[in-house]
C-alpha cells in the first residue's frame, strides 16, 4: 500500500520577479510623471493648434514690427544658428537612436532641448527689444509676453499668485486630479500640465525664498528678535510672490536643466519608461515653439530678408527642417498678411 503525500506545496502569492517589477515601476514613478508633462504639452499643443499656429490671429503678432540695422540681423542670425544647430544635434540623435541609445541620450537631449528653444526665444525677443543674455530677466520678460497673449492658445497658459494659493490661467481643465498615465484624453493633458505649473512654482518660490534668506541684505526678519525668519506664514510669502514673475511653459522647460553628473538624471536613465514616445514629444515641443519664434523673427526682419538668411545656411542645414518651417508654417502666415498690411496703409 502507498502512502500519499499530503504535503502540499506552498506558492508565494507574490513571486520574486513580481516583486522586482513592482519596485523597478516604483523606481519609474517620477521619470514616468516627466514623460507625461512632456507628453501633455505636446497633445495639449496638438489638440489646440490650428493649421498655422494661431499666430495670425493675435493682435500682438500682426502689430509686432523692428527696425533692424545690419549688425542687429548679424545678431538675430548667430541666435538663429546656434537654435538650428542645437535642434539638428537633437534630431540625429532620434534617427540614429534605438530604445537604449535615446535612454542614454537623455544626458544631452534634455540640455539640447532647452537650449535650441532658448536660442530661438532670444532670437525673438531681440526684435522686441530685449537684449540680454540673463536667463531671470529672459524668464521675466517671455512671462509677460505670454500673459499679454504673444503665444497661440495651446502654449498661453500660467501660473501666478503666491505660495500655497497658486492659480492656473487659459487651463479650464486643470484643477482635476493628475494621472499616472499618458494622457489619452484634453482633461489628462491638462490635469498633468496644470499640477507641473503648480510644482514648477512651489519649487521656484522655495529657491527664492532660499536666496532672499541667506542674502543679509534681503533677508525677512522677526519685528521682534530681528533675526532672519525659519518660519514663514502666508504674509511672508506674499512678500516675495512679485519676484517669482509668471510660471509658464518656459518654466516647464528649465525643468530640462538637470545636471548631468546629478543623481536625478540617472533616475531617468535607469526608469522603465518609453523613451521613443519620451524624445519624440520633446522634438514636436521643440519644432512647435522654434517655429512661431521663427515667424516673430521673419515678420521683424522682412519676408524675402529671411528667405535669403535660410537659402545662405550653413551645408548641415541645407534643405532641412529650417526650410520646412519656412515652407509649410512662416511664408502661408506672412504671405497672407502683406495684402492686409497694404491694405491698412
Amino acid at each position: 500500500m502507498t502512502t500519499m503525500n499530503t504535503e502540499t506545496q506552498i506558492i508565494p502569492l507574490v513571486t520574486e520577479e513580481q516583486k522586482q517589477a513592482e519596485e523597478a515601476w516604483r523606481r519609474s514613478i517620477p521619470a514616468q510623471v516627466f514623460l507625461n508633462y512632456f507628453f501633455a504639452i505636446n497633445y495639449h499643443i496638438q489638440e489646440g493648434d490650428d493649421a498655422q499656429g494661431g499666430l495670425q490671429h493675435l493682435p500682438y503678432f500682426r502689430a509686432h514690427q523692428a527696425e533692424l540695422v545690419e549688425a542687429d540681423e548679424q545678431a538675430i542670425t548667430k541666435l538663429l544658428h546656434a537654435c538650428w544647430s542645437t535642434e539638428y544635434a537633437l534630431r540625429a540623435t532620434a534617427e540614429l537612436g534605438d530604445e537604449d541609445y535615446l535612454r542614454n541620450a537623455l544626458h544631452w537631449t534634455f540640455p539640447q532641448a532647452y537650449h535650441t528653444i532658448m536660442a530661438g526665444l532670444q532670437a525673438f525677443l531681440y526684435t522686441a527689444g530685449v537684449r540680454s543674455n540673463n536667463p531671470s530677466l529672459i524668464r521675466r520678460e517671455v512671462g509677460r509676453l505670454v500673459v499679454r497673449n504673444a503665444y497661440p492658445r495651446p502654449i498661453s497658459f500660467y501660473a501666478a499668485g503666491t505660495y500655497g494659493d497658486f492659480s492656473i490661467h487659459r487651463l479650464p481643465l486643470a484643477g482635476y486630479k493628475a494621472g499616472l498615465h499618458i494622457a489619452g484624453k484634453e482633461i489628462d493633458a491638462q490635469a498633468q500640465i496644470g499640477q507641473f505649473l503648480r510644482t514648477t512654482r512651489r519649487l521656484k518660490a522655495q529657491w527664492t525664498r532660499q536666496q532672499v534668506q541667506a542674502n543679509p541684505n534681503t533677508a525677512l526678519r522677526s519685528q521682534k528678535t530681528g533675526k532672519v525668519l525659519d518660519k514663514w506664514t502666508a504674509s511672508h510669502w506674499q512678500q516675495i510672490t512679485w519676484r517669482l514673475g509668471y510660471t509658464t511653459i518656459f518654466d516647464l522647460l528649465g525643468r530640462l536643466q538637470i545636471s548631468q553628473t546629478s543623481r536625478e538624471i540617472e533616475r531617468y536613465v535607469e526608469a522603465e519608461i518609453d523613451f521613443k514616445l519620451f524624445h519624440q514629444s520633446l522634438l514636436n515641443i521643440v519644432s512647435y515653439l522654434n517655429g512661431i519664434h521663427e515667424t516673430y523673427v521673419a515678420k521683424a526682419m522682412g519676408l524675402e530678408r529671411y528667405q535669403k538668411l535660410v537659402a545662405e545656411l550653413p551645408k548641415h542645414l541645407q534643405n532641412s527642417f529650417v526650410q520646412e518651417r519656412l515652407h509649410t508654417r512662416i511664408e502661408p502666415i506672412l504671405q497672407e498678411q502683406e495684402p492686409m498690411m497694404r491694405l491698412a496703409a
